[in-house]
């Protein structure tokens, strides 16, 4: 017979109040944010870094033209779109993760709720949004992707513009998407209008106005 690696004994009702309560108090925390972007990025990103300074210039131009910007309160890109939209004098929302290899929140949040856990954190970011605007990530980021991506696709969700900043980042998983996939008939080809990639923080703040 397998072998699980589960524990013998889970008590599951700790579980389920924790993320019970983490949904909760992320969606209060929501509950009276105005119109709001969620951007999704990497938390590897360093200041100085020109996908830095563009994802501060999308969080600035979004709050100056009163937006909320929420992320998931990290690092990196999360970090430089908050803190654009700090300058720019709008909502700064941040959810960030206890992990043990990052800090818990940049310091250029407003509205803050700490998670442990990843899919209630997931589930409030994507909730709080009128629109998705995504920079260079790894693995979390294009988890990100996909769920909202899935979530529309299957009518779980309402449509909002998805943006892609970054044409040398993107264009590699459109083309996969556009040939393989498409191609083994995984995906419809109605569902690559899904998202729209742009090359600088202008088109993305004008896809943005021009779409919610």
């Amino acid at each position: 017979m397998p072998v699980s690696n589960r524990p013998a004994h889970i008590d599951i009702s700790i579980y389920v109040d924790s993320v019970s309560d983490e949904y909760s108090r992320g969606l209060q925390m929501l509950a009276n944010v105005g119109p709001c972007v969620t951007v999704f990025g990497s938390a590897r990103t360093k200041p100085g870094d020109p996908t830095y300074t563009d994802a501060m210039a999308v969080g600035r131009g979004l709050a100056m033209s009163g937006f909320a910007v929420a992320t998931g309160g990290g690092g990196g890109i999360m970090e430089a779109a908050n803190r654009g939209a700090a300058l720019g004098g709008g909502g700064s929302i941040g959810m960030p993760i206890a992990l043990p290899f990052e800090e818990s929140g940049n310091e250029f949040l407003e509205l803050s709720v700490t998670f442990d856990h990843f899919p209630a954190r997931k589930t409030c970011l994507i909730l709080a949004c009128d629109a998705v605007v995504l920079f260079a990530g790894g693995f979390g980021t294009l988890d990100e992707l996909f769920e909202v991506l899935t979530l529309i696709q299957t009518g779980k969700m309402a449509p909002v513009p998805i943006i892609l900043v970054g044409s040398w980042y993107w264009t590699g998983l459109l083309q996969w998407l556009a040939t393989d996939v498409l191609d083994a008939r995984c995906i419809s080809p109605h569902d690559l209008d899904l998202f729209t990639i742009v090359d600088t923080p202008e088109a993305a703040i004008n896809e943005v106005l021009a779409r919610t």
